[in-house]
């Protein structure tokens, strides 16, 4: 009523677009600048995702990736300090000549958050902390949020040539790591090249290795609304229409299944329809997948391969959530792509 802090946090932003994709994709020469890969590979850290299907492309999905073994994610929890990662047979594996995931623990936009993709070393710190570290960093905009401390962004490409020992610019990284960010703190841990990673330098530190698995949940007798051919990006009714459906059957709500009888008062949602379609339209019996872990975009962008050879002609969604608050949804029925990228 009185606009009470209003201007603390900025309303998160959807953005859709909608694109054609191939009917075959080779696998040797991945369109990743096109979506939906481009879309997947934006999100270096996923904890969340979900592949909605219908029952007939899900079975076959589910054979796929028992075949392949490319459904069971591997991950590890491990306490380290800065330190550790920047010196010794870690930093040698893992940076110079591996590549590794690695996100700290922290709220982001509060504590101090760290992470490692492709070599590139991101600290996300306090205005006061960042006077101390002596390192170059740029402030992260607020999106002109009143009453937000400011907070810096300090990226290191730990794989070039002078980031080793006896370097002025690398001794620098150390002492900050030495000096200031010298606190122990919980790290998510995934190797790419080697995933079930339990002999090598992170071994030392007594990681705590978990693997996750889809769990598989059927919603029965869903109405599914008409998926049109094409849709306008101007068109935003049919966009939010099509996006609030697939909200619901992702947390298996009851308000999608034909004959729910729900008290108005409660909810008073109805599947869209078409002029000539019934009020019931047509049902099908959907499967969900959801894994939940520490998933590289690699490990995504696998499970898509697979999902559009499981559903051929048929429909899918997939719908993700990262550390820092922003997801996507993608829906492809048949070579019509629609995507849905949320930025808080």
């Amino acid at each position: 009523m009185f606009l009470l802090n209003k201007d603390e946090k900025s309303p998160p932003k959807c953005y859709f677009t909608s694109s054609s994709l191939a009917a075959y994709i080779d696998h040797a020469q991945i369109p990743r600048k096109k979506k939906p890969f481009s879309t997947i590979l934006a999100h270096t850290f996923t904890h969340t995702l979900d592949i909605a299907l219908p029952n007939p492309s899900a079975e076959t999905l589910q054979k796929v990736l028992s075949n392949a073994k490319d459904g069971t994610l591997h991950f590890a929890k491990v306490y380290l300090k800065l330190e550790d990662i920047l010196t010794g047979d870690f930093f040698n594996a893992y940076i110079k000549t591996g590549n590794i995931l690695m996100l700290s623990e922290g709220r982001p936009g509060v504590d101090p958050v760290f992470s490692l993709s492709d070599g590139i070393l991101r600290l996300e710190i306090d205005r006061p902390t960042f006077e101390r570290v002596g390192l170059e960093g740029k402030p992260i905009p607020s999106a002109g949020r009143k009453h937000i401390k400011v907070r810096y962004a300090v990226e290191l490409n730990l794989r070039l040539p002078s980031m080793v020992r006896g370097k002025p610019g690398f001794e620098r990284v150390l002492w900050a790591a030495r000096n200031v960010l010298n606190h122990s703190l919980a790290w998510v841990f995934c190797n790419l090249r080697e995933p079930n990673d339990s002999a090598g330098p992170i071994a030392q530190h007594q990681p705590v290795w978990k693997t996750s698995q889809p769990q598989v949940e059927t919603l029965r007798n869903v109405l599914i609304p008409p998926f049109p051919d094409h849709v306008s990006e101007n068109d935003h009714e049919t966009a939010e229409e099509l996006l609030e459906w697939l909200s619901l059957v992702n947390i298996l709500s009851p308000r999608v299944q034909k004959g729910d009888n729900v008290d108005p008062a409660i909810s008073r949602y109805e599947v869209p329809t078409t002029s000539n379609e019934s009020a019931e339209g047509s049902t099908r019996d959907l499967v969900r997948l959801r894994w939940r872990g520490f998933m590289p975009s690699a490990f995504i962008e696998k499970l898509l391969l697979a999902t559009l050879k499981s559903v051929g002609e048929d429909w899918y969604a997939i719908a993700a959530r990262s550390f820092d608050g922003q997801a996507y949804t993608i829906l492809q029925n048949g070579s019509h792509t629609m995507t849905w990228e949320y930025q808080g």
